[in-house]
């Protein structure tokens, strides 16, 4: 689709005023959909400068085709409940977490109702709005308002997978494992460096390289094809030492280790790094516990 010129581009209105909002006015903006006004419990502390249009949350809804909810979680219900829609208008909320159900207020007021949900980062929502451009949005509509979403997701540059009704919270519980839940074991990295007088900074210096380039090699070579270190070499040798290092560090030490390095020996087993009798051999040692 040619994101210059979209079918039926609608009226778009924000409720909310959070880095999401933000990141969506500028991204929105330059791909040609501009918002018309976000909506805040406080508009009179809204930037016009930032913000096109701040006025309260009722005002942005009556004014707008396309409203995208960008409060958070819980709120998206409260405020659902608590707003005037109408039928013909597009309710939409931006939660990967929450059920698309928490917006049954406006469909029985006649409105379509939908999720739309940017799977990227927006700590710094300059930067999340550039980087949406090559992420993934995940949508949930009913086949009238799917067009719409798709269309939108295209006009960000953004590919559009579509979520079945009720696989909201574990598609968000996956989308962690892919962001802050890779900062544990940096963590725990960091940790085991500043044992021998490494600070933090230069640690991350020392390490990130080496998330980068694996992240790098899995988006190349997929998961499997990806896999480096002992376990993938099958060197045995190596991770009974690890093991018998982390644990004389104490139990949370090696039972953090252990349960990452668990399903390592399946995934070098297919990328063919491992044949059965070593993958079982690793896995044996993973499991027991008098390393």
């Amino acid at each position: 689709m040619d994101r210059s010129d979209p079918p039926d581009r609608p009226r778009i209105a924000l409720v909310g005023a959070g880095r999401v909002a933000q990141a969506l006015v500028i991204a929105l903006a330059r791909a040609g959909w501009p918002v018309a006004a976000v909506g805040s419990r406080h508009p009179e502390h809204l930037s016009a400068a930032t913000y096109p249009q701040p006025c309260t949350l009722q005002q942005a809804v009556d004014q707008a085709d396309l409203v995208l909810l960008t409060v958070a979680d819980d709120a998206i219900a409260p405020v659902a409940a608590a707003l005037r829609w109408r039928a013909g208008q597009a309710v939409v909320h931006c939660s990967g977490a929450t059920e698309v159900a928490a917006l049954d207020p406006a469909a029985r007021a006649g409105a379509q109702t939908g999720g739309f949900h940017p799977l990227q980062i927006f700590s710094d929502p300059v930067l999340a709005a550039h980087r949406l451009a090559g992420s993934t949005a995940a949508v949930e509509a009913g086949p009238a308002l799917m067009p719409t979403l798709q269309a939108l997701a295209a006009a960000l540059q953004m590919r559009a997978t579509v979520l079945p009704p009720g696989m909201r919270v574990r598609y968000h519980v996956a989308a962690g494992y892919a962001a802050s839940f890779l900062l544990p074991v940096l963590q725990e990295a960091v940790a085991l460096w500043a044992e021998f007088g490494v600070d933090e900074a230069e640690a991350l210096q020392a390490l990130l390289p080496l998330s980068r380039g694996t992240l790098d090699a899995a988006a190349a070579r997929g998961l499997a094809g990806a896999l480096s270190g002992p376990i993938a070499r099958g060197d045995v040798g190596v991770v009974a030492r690890h093991l018998a290092e982390l644990t004389a560090l104490g139990p949370q030490r090696v039972g953090f280790y252990r349960g990452l390095a668990a399903s390592q020996p399946a995934l070098a087993q297919r990328a063919g790094r491992l044949d059965e009798d070593l993958r079982k051999r690793l896995e044996y040692l993973l499991q027991a516990r008098d390393c």
